[in-house]
Parts: structure tokens; C-alpha cells; sequence
């Protein structure tokens, strides 16, 4: 075996952290966590897995529900696109009487690239496929002094053909799920713990002081700006919402009435909303949303804009919200 696995799985039996799902081979548990995770800290995502595991003990319980079901209870995990991938998932995993358990067959399952199909192979199939993920990047770079920009295609090839070489056959799961931890817990991104780590003697960006400039990462995406208004409606414990479609933030959530920032629309000419709270940042991966919150309160339910209904306000927890509608019931 190579001494670099070695070590990877010795410091891993040392130092393996006690994750719910790693407690079971289920693959449906497993699967679970690592969609939860893809854009989760584990903190957040291990009381959200929990949620689901009670609410869905099964993969067809998860089937069965509505797709509003599913987003309510990952209402505020952010990136919904995953709760409805799952979802989706979880209907084909039915439909094919079991969960796949060929690399091919997950990889088929709406949601699953190529490191979930990975990790749920190794830990629960024991199939021979590396994972390579932020914290294997950043450790297979610093340890081997590869400079490649990471997010690249030409980097994808080259970590991934290079983790699977390091790959014990006789033990993926463990060399995978070591890989993850050592770089969340040894190898941080900020003040990682050298001066203790066991790969000290041959990592090649401790030798040459480049451990703070490895990995390359490639330019970031410019954050873009937008502004827009949100109006919560009140008319005698009723509210006005709408299910926002396809092709934007948000799909399938619910949210108050929007209008443009330097108008009102037609819809409000001669109406007077009240400012509740203005300039509401709320950040996303590639957007910063500038809102102004506002409060109008006819007198009569009066016809909405196409799209909108009115419900109850006690009823408003049965709808999916994002954050920044939550945020303006919390400034209410």
C-alpha cells in the first residue's frame, strides 16, 4: 500500500468523526447526508438529516410525499434545486425496486455526480471509486505540490486520476471518509495543524512554505446585484403570496408581493405600502439581494396580480419560504 494511505487510514482509525450516517451502510441514509452536505457545514445539515430521517424513515415515505412537503421541512438549507433533485431521486429509486448499487446506477439518480456517487459506492457497496472533494483537493494538492487551478476541468482529471491511484481497493470507505476528515480536522483550509500532522515529512507545500498558497483556486465568479421590493399584503388575517417557477432563485417556493425598486407598477398606483425596514441584504453564491420591506393593509381582498393567492396568515408555516420572506415576518 502506499505510504500515503497508510497514513491516511491510520490517522483516520485515530481520529474518525461519530456522524450519524456513518453508523449505518444504508445507502438511503447515506445518500441523504451527503445531498444535505453538499453546500451544508455539517453542524447545520446533521439536525436537518435528522429531520428528514424521522419525518421519511424510508426511501419511499420520501417518494410519497408532495413536493411542498419535502421543501418546508429544507426550508432554510438554501439551494432548493437539491430538496426537488432528491425528491425526483427518491421516485426513481422507487420505481427501480431498490437502490442502485452499481457506480453507473447512482450516478443516474437526478442530483448525484460523480463524488456522491462515490462516496455512497465506497461506504456502502464497497465499490473501488475515490471521492475527491474540496478537502481532497486541498490535501492531494499540498501534499504532492500540484499547482493546478482547482474548479478546472484539467484539474477534475488530474486530482481525480490521482486520488483513485491512492484508492485502497480493500478499503475505499475508509480511505475516502479519511481523506474528508483529514482535511476538515488536519489539513484546514486557514492555520491547518502542521506542526502534528502525520504527512509532515513529505508534504511538498510544507517543505517549500507554499502550504497558504496551495490550492490554486480560479478566479471567483463576479457577485451580481439585485434590488427589488417585497410587499407583505394584510387584509383581515388573509396574505397574498405566490409560487415562483422555473428559471430563477427560489423554484417552487412561496413569497409576498415583488414589485421593481424604482416603481410601484401598476398594481399599486394610487396604493400607499409602508416602509417597514429598507436596504435588506440577503447574500446568495452569486447574488447579493437589496430589498425594501414593505406593509400594505387594504380594506377589502381585492383582485390580485396573475399568479397570486390569498391564504390564511396562520396558515403561512404550510408553505415553503425562502429566507428573506422569513425575514420580513421577523420584521413584521
Amino acid at each position: 500500500m502506499n505510504p500515503f494511505s497508510r497514513i491516511i487510514l491510520d490517522w483516520y482509525s485515530e481520529n474518525a468523526r461519530d456522524l450519524p450516517w456513518r453508523r449505518t451502510r444504508d445507502p438511503y441514509a447515506v445518500w441523504l447526508s451527503e445531498i444535505i452536505l453538499q453546500q451544508t457545514r455539517i453542524v447545520q445539515g446533521m439536525a436537518y438529516w435528522q429531520r428528514f430521517m424521522d419525518r421519511f424513515p424510508t426511501v419511499k415515505d420520501l417518494a410519497d410525499a408532495t413536493e411542498d412537503e419535502v421543501l418546508r421541512l429544507w426550508e432554510g438549507l438554501g439551494y432548493y434545486s437539491r430538496a426537488r433533485n432528491l425528491h425526483q431521486a427518491a421516485r426513481q429509486i422507487v420505481a427501480l425496486g431498490a437502490f442502485p448499487s452499481t457506480l453507473g446506477g447512482i450516478k443516474e439518480l437526478k442530483g448525484v455526480g460523480d463524488y456522491t456517487a462515490a462516496a455512497i459506492g465506497s461506504i456502502c457497496f464497497d465499490l473501488p471509486a475515490a471521492v475527491v472533494d474540496g478537502n481532497v483537493y486541498r490535501v492531494l494538492a499540498r501534499h504532492f505540490g500540484i499547482s493546478t487551478p482547482v474548479g478546472t476541468t484539467e484539474a477534475k482529471k488530474e486530482f481525480t486520476q490521482l486520488a483513485q491511484r491512492l484508492l485502497p481497493e480493500d478499503s475505499p470507505a475508509q480511505f475516502n471518509q479519511g481523506m474528508m476528515d483529514f482535511g476538515a480536522l488536519q489539513c484546514t483550509p486557514q492555520n491547518p495543524a502542521c506542526l502534528t500532522c502525520p504527512l509532515q515529512s513529505s508534504c511538498n507545500a510544507f517543505r517549500s512554505g507554499r502550504v497558504s498558497l496551495l490550492p490554486v483556486k480560479k478566479p471567483a465568479v463576479q457577485v451580481q446585484e439585485r434590488r427589488f421590493n417585497y410587499i407583505y399584503v394584510r387584509c383581515k388575517g388573509y396574505t397574498a403570496i405566490r409560487k415562483r417557477g422555473a428559471g430563477d432563485i427560489w423554484q417552487g417556493l412561496y413569497e409576498p408581493l415583488v414589485t421593481a425598486p424604482t416603481a410601484e407598477g401598476n398594481y399599486f398606483s394610487g396604493r400607499c405600502p409602508v416602509l417597514i425596514k429598507s436596504g435588506v441584504k440577503h447574500q446568495l453564491t452569486h447574488r447579493t439581494l437589496l430589498t425594501d420591506f414593505y406593509l400594505w393593509e387594504p380594506e377589502t381582498r381585492t383582485e390580485l396580480p396573475e399568479g397570486y393567492i390569498w391564504v390564511k396568515e396562520t396558515e403561512l408555516d404550510h408553505y415553503a419560504k425562502p429566507r428573506l420572506f422569513e425575514l420580513l415576518l421577523e420584521a413584521l
